[in-house]
């Protein structure tokens, strides 16, 4: 198994005693503690650090660890400049960019896509369209593009990215349409359902090969109690909502039993573990992240 740690670029965490640097150096720490890949998430409506200029950052930093966005919004960014963005990022890392993508939350998102000026309404299909744009651009010199909802009459020429086709895409979510739609243009997959088997189930749905991923928010306390606070804290912190609404959606995991938890998804599938620590104040993430590569180096030994 492979094991990754969402960086905590968010304005909450910079507001309570973090820094731009200090999200650097946690990428740097996370490589020399073995973690296979770090992430940047992507928000409006939730202010943070942009993920691809941070990430940039954090190329020249390290030497070997993954780069991941966790995940980016593509339309927030004109397409055919982002491609642009991207195939620069992956040049300056040497190859080591993954991109997971999404389209974000119904009553949480409209006014980021509205601000972008894309409508919410076609959203999946703008998404869809501008990954084959990316990798049309990525790997020939189109004239034009037509897709569902973009349409361009000419197109620059791109540079080829480090990565051959460009970097591999993942997508986020467990709909039935965004499991067809992993099936049939997606690299990988980075959902966070609550229920293993729920997992086990959708991951079989999609029915071909892709990079089964998952994207859990941890909290590491033997305290249930406490550890269930700290989690609806960062809830509220950060969806404005408690945990027992978000904890029907999104995996969540406390208490002495997180080990156990976190097994269940790898016995359901999930290759790749993406750790987000429910903690705002850098102190307490700290301690909780460092921690958890401990829990993720149990995990892999007992996965081998």
């Amino acid at each position: 198994m492979k094991f990754g740690l969402l960086l905590p670029s968010g304005q909450a965490q910079l507001q309570a005693g973090g820094s731009a640097r200090g999200v650097v150096e946690t990428a740097v720490q996370a490589e020399a503690l073995g973690f296979d890949s770090v992430w940047a998430g992507d928000s409006m409506v939730r202010a943070r650090l942009e993920p691809l200029t941070l990430l940039a950052t954090i190329a020249q930093a390290t030497e070997r660890i993954t780069l991941g966005t966790a995940v980016l919004i593509p339309a927030y960014r004109h397409p055919v400049h982002a491609a642009l963005t991207i195939t620069s990022l992956d040049l300056l890392s040497g190859g080591r960019l993954v991109l997971g993508v999404g389209v974000g939350f119904p009553g949480f998102s409209e006014q980021e896509f509205d601000l972008a000026g894309v409508r919410f309404k076609t959203r999946f299909s703008q998404l869809d369209d501008t990954v084959e744009l990316w990798r049309q651009l990525w790997t020939g010199s189109p004239d034009r593009f037509d897709g569902k909802v973009l349409h361009y009459g000419w197109l620059p020429e791109v540079p080829r990215p480090a990565q051959p086709g460009g970097p591999p895409i993942w997508l986020g979510g467990i709909t039935p349409s965004a499991l067809r739609r992993t099936a049939e243009l997606y690299d990988g997959w980075l959902p966070y359902p609550p229920d293993p088997a729920e997992y086990a189930s959708a991951l079989a749905t999609i029915g071909r090969p892709v990079t089964p991923a998952l994207f859990a928010t941890v909290y590491l306390d033997d305290d249930v109690e406490r550890g269930t606070q700290a989690l609806d804290a960062y809830c509220r912190a950060t969806y404005r909502h408690p945990l027992d609404v978000i904890g029907k959606i999104q995996v969540m995991l406390t208490g002495p039993g997180v080990l156990a938890q976190l097994g269940r998804f790898a016995g359901a599938g999930a290759g790749h573990v993406l750790v987000r620590i429910a903690a705002i104040e850098p102190d307490t993430f700290a301690g909780n992240w460092r921690s958890s590569r401990n829990c993720c180096r149990t995990l892999d030994g007992e996965s081998r």
